[in-house]
């Protein structure tokens, strides 16, 4: 593992304590029935992590997506994190990314045909969407809601990353969890992400251990697939589409809001001339003077041999930014993640989703038999 990724303040364990003991207490609660979970009639798979950052739960969530949206009416509900309304929305094609947030946003920008919905609690949200008919709604994909409990899933899936595995991690405010590791034990799918593609054999041997999983338990591993670029404003590209290997002699200025941008970084410099990294922290609010640290760093690259990159989440909410100089917008392009289940373990992590979904879902008419998910 890389241990820089992995930082343990020891001198906040007190505050960890306590908050562990308030998050114990809720959980307990939740298991006696204190505090009440509810079940739904429809397939509704939660896609989470126990600790804060980025795991890659928009990706995974797009793979379900590919994986069933065929087949069923799938819908999505996120509490959209960021956004600047409050309640239920379901999204339209008029919808911002201030509106529903910027990962709802980027899902229903690639899935038109979906649905996707926001709403801080999800039982309502749930109930607002299986009201809607034309078709009914048959799937619900759960963004980021592993500690809802007040939602009762029928398929947990848990991420953790591999530069930062929970079982190797501590609780809030000393380390990143926000809950205990044994919280772990909710889950019937636990996913590895971000793992390197040159990784061993034996390396998920050793995470195996420990994880210290139960035999009802399924572990999985995954790493992020980067396609070719996708020009964000369309109309004022030169390209569409530009691919990675053809970036050779170009300078970039990549510009994230995300918990970590190591790793893109690492794809790209073996594609590019150069790399101008401009940071900021995940989900982040671009401001006017934002717009203009671009611009001036942007300048800086090599004329005619330049690009802007950035992810698709940040994509969401730079497009309709009013304050985005309008002689940057033929440069900047979104780099997309797609992700592929690691050890030929694809098939069978098809065939676990797709038979809980056919098990669980009224007049299915999902195919017997799994088929490998093409991306």
């Amino acid at each position: 593992m890389d241990e820089h990724f992995i930082k343990i303040h020891k001198w906040l364990y007190p505050a960890s304590w306590i908050y562990g003991a308030v998050v114990a207490l809720r959980n307990k609660l939740f298991d006696w029935g204190t505090l009440r979970s509810k079940s739904f009639d429809v397939p509704v798979i939660c896609i989470g992590n126990i600790a804060v950052g980025g795991t890659g739960k928009t990706p995974h969530t797009e793979y379900l997506i590919k994986l069933l949206h065929r087949e069923h009416c799938v819908a999505v509900l996120s509490r959209g994190y960021k956004r600047k309304s409050k309640g239920y929305v379901l999204s339209t094609p008029e919808s911002k990314a201030r509106t529903i947030g910027d990962e709802p946003y980027q899902i229903k920008a690639k899935f038109p045909d979906i649905r996707v919905a926001v709403d801080e609690n999800r039982c309502h949200g749930i109930e607002q969407l299986l009201k809607l008919q034309e078709p009914p709604v048959e799937v619900v994909l759960l963004d980021d809601a592993f500690q809802h409990r007040y939602v009762k899933a029928g398929l947990n899936i848990l991420l953790t990353d591999y530069h930062r595995l929970f079982c190797e991690d501590t609780l809030l405010p000393a380390g990143r969890l926000r809950e205990s590791q044994s919280a772990k034990n909710r889950a019937q799918i636990v996913i590895v992400t971000k793992c390197p593609p040159t990784i061993k054999p034996i390396d998920f041997n050793i995470i195996a251990k420990r994880m210290h999983l139960f035999p009802y338990q399924k572990l999985y591993f995954s790493w992020f697939r980067y396609g070719n670029l996708q020009a964000v404003f369309t109309e004022q590209a030169e390209k569409k589409e530009r691919e990675l290997s053809s970036l050779a002699s170009t300078e970039i200025l990549l510009v994230t809001g995300i918990a970590s941008p190591v790793a893109m970084i690492e794809a790209l410099e073996k594609q590019v001339a150069g790399i101008d990294s401009l940071s900021f922290g995940d989900h982040h609010d671009f401001k006017s003077r934002d717009m203009e640290l671009i611009k001036n760093r942007f300048g800086k690259l090599k004329q005619g041999h330049r690009l802007i990159v950035t992810t698709e989440k940040d994509a969401t909410r730079l497009i309709h930014h009013p304050e985005l100089d309008e002689s940057l917008k033929a440069y900047i392009y979104a780099l997309p993640i797609e992700i592929e289940i690691l050890q030929n373990q694809q098939d069978n992590f098809n065939q676990h989703i797709i038979g809980y979904v056919r098990k669980n879902t009224r007049n299915s008419c999902l195919p017997e038999r799994a088929h490998a998910h093409k991306s």
